[in-house]
């Protein structure tokens, strides 16, 4: 039988690496260093399975939310399940290429044709599906122009695209990188606001 004082250290052993292992789990893979601006938004672009969680809130005149937020990119699709105090529950949206689908509490499924200008007719709200990606990312679609800013440490402050004016108020590690932490976007009477609380990247297959 192995003495007590063993045990323990033993013990303390197998519960440090696994804390090792659980925080490398939710880490994910690093970003690499970005050199210069083309190199950032290049790299980010093209990463192609990423996630984060944090909370969003959407108006458009009387009509709004203020909920929780997952978004995940594998490949060239996309999930991001919006939950919490909406009044219709909690809806998915699901996309990949120029296909998104949303589904909503009750498990039912719609094809959005044109998806901002759909879910502004089932929901009285609306945000910019396509570019979600990239602006969560902090960089403008590389597929449209954009007027950007930039403040004193070389950072990305705003752009504006496509009707829309993106500002980044915050930032903070992601990926061992400086990544958005919180930021808004407005168009017209159109206004989101995005505070992500954790990154993780992951080394696509």
């Amino acid at each position: 039988m192995w003495p007590v004082d063993s045990i323990v250290r033993y013990l303390a052993i197998t519960l440090s690496l696994l804390l090792i292992v659980s925080c490398a789990t939710q880490r994910g893979t690093g970003l690499p260093d970005f050199p210069d601006w083309n190199t950032r938004t290049q790299t980010l672009a093209s990463l192609m399975n990423w996630q984060f969680k944090g909370r969003i809130g959407v108006s458009t005149g009387n009509e709004g939310f203020n909920g929780e937020l997952r978004y995940s990119q594998i490949d060239n699709g996309f999930r991001a399940m919006v939950s919490g105090p909406l009044g219709f529950g909690t809806i998915r949206l699901e996309g990949y290429g120029r296909s998104v689908t949303v589904i909503d509490k009750n498990g039912e499924e719609r094809i959005l044709i044109d998806p901002e200008i759909d879910l502004h007719d089932m929901y009285g709200w609306t945000i910019p599906v396509a570019n979600l990606r990239f602006w969560a990312l902090g960089i403008p679609n590389p597929t449209m122009p954009a007027d950007i800013e930039f403040n004193e440490d070389g950072l990305l402050v705003s752009f504006s695209q496509d009707t829309w004016f993106i500002n980044i108020t915050q930032y903070r590690d992601g990926g061992g990188q400086l990544m958005p932490g919180r930021l808004s976007a407005i168009s017209g009477k159109n206004k989101i606001r995005l505070v992500i609380d954790n990154w993780v990247f992951r080394q696509s297959k």
